[in-house]
Order: C-alpha cells, then sequence, then structure tokens
C-alpha cells in the first residue's frame, strides 16, 4: 500500500517521510480520524515506506521484496490487530490471527474499510467487535520474537478504542518500552474512547478530512455533474472518502433508514406503542450496527426538519423526497424540542454501542420522542 493510495493529507504525509528520513521514528503513534479518511491505509503505508529496501522521495519503490510482501500484507514483521466478534462455528475466544485471511482480502478491497464493513465481511454485523486481553497476550509473544528480515517489526492495532481495559493495560508497558526496532501504529476514530495512559504513550497524527477542491474532484471522476446536488454531498461528507460514497451510490440502505425513520415518527406522534413494538422488533432484528446507522441518519433528518422550520436556508440535508415529506412534519421540530430530540437519539447510539438491548433502547426512545413531540 503507498501513501499515493490515500486521498489528500499532503501535510501528514510530508510529516511521516521527514520521519523516515531522519531515522527518528517514534515507537508508538496513534492515528486519529473520523470514518473513511483512509487513517488505516495511511498506517500501512507509513510502515510500508519504513521498511522499502529502496525508498523514493514520496512514496515506497513497490518493487523490492520488501514492497511486494507488502502489497499482500503477508510480510512476516508485519502484524495486525483488530475487533473480532465470536462466530458459532468459530473459536469460543476468536484472535485477530483466526480472520487473517479475511482481513486482508477485506482491507485489499476496501483502503477505507469501516468497521461495520469488516464486522459484515465476517458475517457478524449484528455483534459488537472487541479487542480483548487474550489478543494482548497474542502481542506480547509476537513482539517478543526478533524481526525476521525487515528493518522495523511493525504492530498495527486498527480501532484501538475497541481494546477492553484489561488488553489495554497488559500493554501499556511494552508500549512505553518496546523492543528494539519495533513500532506501534494506533489507528482510532473516538480518542475519548482510550484509556490516558495509552494515549499518553503515543505521539498523535490527526488525519484531517477531504477539503473541498478534492472532494469536488472525487465527484468529478465519479459523474456527479448536477451543482445543486455536488454542494448537498459535499455538505452531508464531511470530508469522509469513504461516507461520499455511499452517499453518491445511494445505497438501499438510506432509502430504507428513511421510510423507517417516517414510519417512527407518525406511530410517535399518535402515539401507537402497539405498532411501536413492532417497529422496535424488525429494528432490533438487523443488528447493532445498522441500528447505529439508523439513528445517525435520524439526528441528520431532525436537524433538516428543524432548519426547514426556522426558515434558515436550504443547508442540502435533505434528500428532494425527504424535503417532500418534512414540508408538513417539520413543524413539529422547533426550538422547544430540537435539542432534546438530538440528546436523546445520540444517547441510544452511545447505549446500542454499549451493548444495551436493542428493544428496549428503542422502545424507551419511542416514549421520549412521543413525548417532545406534543412539545
Amino acid at each position: 500500500m503507498f501513501f499515493k493510495d490515500v486521498t489528500g493529507c499532503r501535510e501528514l504525509k510530508e510529516n511521516l517521510l521527514q520521519i523516515a528520513g531522519r531515522e527518528r521514528v517514534p515507537h508508538s503513534i496513534l492515528f486519529t480520524g473520523r470514518q473513511g479518511t483512509g487513517a488505516l491505509a495511511l498506517a500501512i503505508a507509513f510502515a510500508q515506506y519504513l521498511n522499502c529496501g529502496n525508498r523514493q522521495p514520496e512514496d515506497a519503490c513497490g518493487e523490492c521484496s520488501q514492497c511486494r510482501k507488502y502489497a499482500r500484507l503477508e510480510h512476516p514483521d508485519l502484524h495486525f490487530v483488530f475487533p473480532v466478534a465470536r462466530k458459532k462455528e468459530g473459536p469460543r475466544e476468536p484472535v485477530s490471527d483466526d480472520y487473517i485471511t479475511m482481513w486482508r482480502q477485506a482491507v485489499l478491497e476496501n483502503h477505507y474499510l469501516s468497521l461495520y464493513m469488516w464486522l459484515e465481511a465476517m458475517g457478524v454485523e449484528n455483534k459488537q467487535g472487541f479487542i480483548s486481553r487474550n489478543e494482548s497476550v497474542q502481542i506480547l509473544k509476537k513482539l517478543a520474537l526478533k524481526s525476521f528480515e525487515a528493518r522495523y517489526k511493525v504492530m498495527v492495532i486498527w480501532m484501538a478504542e475497541k481494546m477492553n481495559p484489561h488488553a489495554a493495560g497488559t500493554l501499556l508497558k511494552i508500549l512505553e518500552e518496546p523492543p528494539p526496532g519495533t513500532v506501534f501504529l494506533l489507528i482510532a476514530e473516538d480518542t475519548d474512547q482510550i484509556l490516558p495512559t495509552i494515549l499518553s504513550r503515543t505521539q498523535i497524527f490527526r488525519v484531517p478530512g477531504l477539503d473541498r477542491d478534492l472532494t469536488e474532484s472525487i465527484m468529478t471522476d465519479m459523474g456527479v455533474d448536477d451543482p445543486a446536488r455536488a454542494e448537498r454531498l459535499l455538505r452531508l461528507s464531511e470530508g469522509s472518502h469513504l461516507k461520499l460514497q455511499e452517499l453518491v451510490n445511494e445505497d438501499d440502505q438510506a432509502t430504507y433508514n428513511f421510510s423507517m425513520f417516517v414510519q417512527f415518527m407518525r406511530l410517535c406522534y399518535v402515539p401507537d406503542f402497539v405498532g411501536v413494538t413492532k417497529w422496535t422488533e424488525e429494528m432490533a432484528a438487523r443488528g447493532r450496527e445498522r441500528q447505529k446507522h439508523f439513528l445517525n441518519d435520524a439526528l441528520r433528518l431532525i436537524r433538516g426538519n428543524f432548519i426547514l422550520n426556522i426558515e434558515a436556508g436550504d443547508m442540502d440535508l435533505l434528500t428532494e423526497e425527504e424535503k417532500e415529506w418534512s414540508a408538513k412534519f417539520s413543524q413539529f421540530i422547533h426550538q422547544g424540542n430540537i435539542f432534546s430530540l438530538c440528546d436523546e437519539f445520540s444517547r441510544a447510539s452511545v447505549h446500542i454501542e454499549h451493548n444495551g438491548y436493542g428493544r428496549l433502547v428503542l422502545f424507551d426512545l419511542a416514549i421520549k420522542t412521543a413525548r417532545l413531540l406534543k412539545t
């Protein structure tokens, strides 16, 4: 994987090139950025550049034996740790090595891999991925061995915020004083969920989102030639390459989420809690990641309705179909309930993230929404 595979991040790439050139590589680096900015691909590109046998001024050569192995993510001195979940036919206490072949394929197919995409590839999208204490034991075993052939032994920990406290605590000492020639590359989207003692042992690099010019260039390549649509996609993508791809493709998930939002709000307004019960059963059956995806879309729709209600201008948060429905519904989203509604939907997403019982969380959200709609 190369730096050129990651769109944008010019200043950060130059900084990483300088670090490698000076041979003063920090032993623990944390790449943090929102989903879809390419932090994982950037970390792998940096690892490949560190070990390239014929470094070029702006990227790895891609031809030496080290680069050829990195191209397949099969280098013996490149190790990966990532969230996993137990499968019925899999090991009782899985670790990353149990799914390493599947992982390599997923990363090579999409450099902007998200957690949901990875869990879906594993076939466990209705579960939460995690990095267990067993994983940290495996890390210690791997790093106790000498490098096979590379200048640096690299340990990539993707979604480091998914480490449970026991796993994080086990790694504190080795993160502070790793074996010679060992580099930890951690990738995280939410550093607030990482132990402060872990953060204090890493040098943090923030991966920026796409700027306006890059986003417009990508949309042009994707065939988006309508200025109004391009402006809306620019706002909604929020600098995420992955989110931009999803918006351009407009997959069935977005359409489904909108229909479920409309149904949810109608049931809450009546209120019809028998209907809400059936609604929560259907949504809960779709798995935690899709529930979180729905709640994020719902927040966007709520904000869009509020802006429509107060006539604050067209912020392009809603599609034409959504605007048509919101023309009447937006009167129920106003200054008296907008902040409370956003808080409740955000809190429900956090509860789902923390393994809350989906049906109960969503039913509680419906009760609170019904009350707020009458405010």
